[in-house]
């Protein structure tokens, strides 16, 4: 038996060393030599299943060997409109999108008559009946041509184009308060086709691997020059060179914009004409800095009026925005530099947020003397807040500086350059989303709607920028309640106060007015019925307690609360 073992074993290498041997010489042989034996043809491959090859036109068309269809009408979807394939060519998108916004608002504000401005016999007094309702309907259509791979990187080309149309109707309680002519009566339907964006992107160059890029951006186009909204935040017309860098943990913007007029019932833009005022501003980012998930700006802003040169301005409905009807009432040219730093992040458990100005400038002339003025002013805001599984706590504070005298030539009183703040419920509260005027109708505000500072303009849509209002100080607190993923409940309350008033007992002509605004309290149900935010329901209620101050400036007898609702329904394609 072992002899046969040894016997197979011997065989065994014997054909294994000649197989090798006979490979080694095939390989070696000379070119041209024909080989000893031809090999056989290779067998046929295995047929394939007809659903394991479906030819397509192109890359993007492989989901339909699976099944899946396109849906126009649906933006989660593969569709077609929503750039998820080329429109023509390998890589032309085009991104469509609709947005309708519906408006519903009664409130109670503050409402300053003429003597000759009111039908109700025993109302011919400085103020009327405060009760309003305003409604508005919005339909914004955007359409982007895009070229370029964009799944990691910035497109090389994008024109967009949105224009928006606006249906609104407002009814007051007395008249010359929509209009300077009473005769126009008590309520106003009005309607406006605005353009807000039209502008062309062109990528310029990429920077690293990482796709750190340079863009360009020219046309009218929104911008925010910081975190929350407190400088300016506006679609304008302008250029912007932006991109970012240290695989995009830095991100800067130089840009140069021009106002575009605006219509002033519905705040949308009018296609011409355009203003003479022009923002310059440069900004930069720094991301995980000077900790891992804290974000640092810094920002120089530099906003030149110069509409003083023009002829007076009067709105569509008949008042004086250019210039305003504060003071000497002159024509005004102002050069107003803006220094500053936000943050926004979180430092372990706590969020935190924060915006920080130094402003100067001058301005030519103060409206009060008539004579050249220099601008010093000052802002701070912040915001704390921390997270406890479905529910967030929050407190924040603001300031802007007022001017303490209106008759010496520095004017210390703090206004931005176009403000839209997202800051202590500013979505609901009373203060913010309601504009309190001074002066009756549309001529002076105290506060313009959207706005926390408390200017003295006319209005933030069509009026300049003033450095002798009074200031403000808020503080409060408030608290978001994710009590199901589709229904978020946010409270919010804040203490206000002016921060100097001798501005506004110059204007009114009479004795010293208290600081004290008053408390603003507000409450907003927001509900998302598809958890997405392709269909969002706002209802919110904000009251305003006046305190001495608006009480000597509007009704000291009267200390009924002013309140505002909001009924507000967002869809978007």
């Amino acid at each position: 038996m072992r002899g046969q073992m040894i016997l197979r074993t011997l065989l065994f290498l014997a054909l294994t060393a000649g197989s090798a041997f006979a490979d080694d010489t095939i390989l070696r042989r000379r070119p041209g030599s024909p080989p000893e034996s031809e090999p056989g043809p290779a067998p046929p491959p295995v047929p394939a299943l007809p659903s394991d090859f479906v030819p397509v036109p192109d890359r993007w068309r492989l989901v339909e060997g699976i099944g899946v269809r396109e849906r126009w009408w649906d933006p989660y979807d593969q569709n077609s409109y929503k750039a998820d394939r080329p429109l023509f060519g390998d890589d032309w998108f085009i991104n469509f999108a609709a947005i309708s916004d519906t408006l519903a608002e009664p409130r109670r504000l503050p409402a300053p008559i003429g003597l000759a401005q009111t039908r109700r016999a025993g109302s011919l007094d400085a103020f009327g009946k405060g009760s309003q309702l305003g409604l508005a309907q919005t339909v914004l259509l955007s359409g982007s041509l895009i070229q370029g791979d964009t799944v990691f990187k910035p497109p090389d080309w994008e024109f967009r184009v949105t224009p928006a149309f606006n249906v609104n109707y407002t009814s007051v309680e007395e008249l010359g308060l929509l209009n300077v002519n009473p005769a126009k009566g008590d309520t106003r339907l009005d309607y406006q086709i605005g353009m807000q964006e039209l502008f062309v992107d062109r990528h310029l160059t990429n920077l690293t691997n990482r796709y750190d890029f340079v863009s360009v951006r020219a046309g009218v186009q929104g911008f925010s020059a910081d975190f929350r909204g407190f400088l300016f935040q506006d679609n304008r017309l302008g250029a912007r060179l932006f991109g970012n860098y240290a695989n995009n943990r830095l991100q800067y913007n130089l840009a140069w914009f021009r106002t575009v007029e605006k219509d002033i019932n519905s705040g949308l833009n009018r296609i011409l004409p355009l203003r003479s005022d022009d923002v310059f501003l440069a900004n930069a980012y720094w991301q995980d800095f000077p900790l891992p998930g804290f974000t640092v700006q810094a920002i120089v802003a530099y906003n030149m009026n110069r509409e003083g040169d023009r002829l007076p301005h009067y709105d569509e409905n008949g008042f004086l925005e250019r210039p305003s009807l504060l003071g000497a009432v002159v024509p005004r040219n102002y050069d107003a530099v803006y220094v500053g730093t936000n943050g926004d992040g979180h430092v372990g458990p706590v969020n935190l947020s924060y915006g920080v100005y130094l402003l100067t400038g001058q301005d030519r002339p103060n409206p009060f003397t008539r004579k050249d003025a220099k601008i010093l002013a000052g802002f701070a805001a912040g915001e704390a807040s921390m997270d406890f599984d479905w529910l967030r706590v929050k407190a924040f504070g603001f300031y802007a500086s007022g001017d303490r005298n209106p008759f010496d030539d520095t004017e210390s009183g703090f206004d931005a350059i176009f403000e839209n703040p997202q800051f202590a419920g500013a979505e609901t509260a009373f203060w913010m989303r309601q504009g309190i005027p001074l002066i009756g109708g549309g001529f002076v505000s105290i506060s313009p709607r959207n706005a926390i500072i408390p200017d003295l303009r006319p209005s933030k849509e069509q009026g300049q920028s003033s450095f002798v209002g009074p200031g403000i100080g808020l503080v409060g607190v408030g608290a978001d309640f994710d009590i199901l993923p589709e229904l978020r409940l946010l409270l919010n309350a804040s203490y206000l106060e002016f921060d100097d008033t001798t501005s506004l007992s110059v204007l009114r002509n009479q004795g010293r007015i208290d600081n004290t605004i008053g408390e603003d309290v507000s409450a907003a149900i927001v509900y998302r019925p598809f958890f997405i935010q392709n269909v969002v329901f706002r209802l919110s209620g904000a009251v305003l307690f006046p305190g001495d101050g608006l009480q000597q400036l509007f009704a000291p007898d009267d200390t009924s609360p002013y309140y505002s609702v909001l009924a507000n329904l967002v869809l978007t394609y």
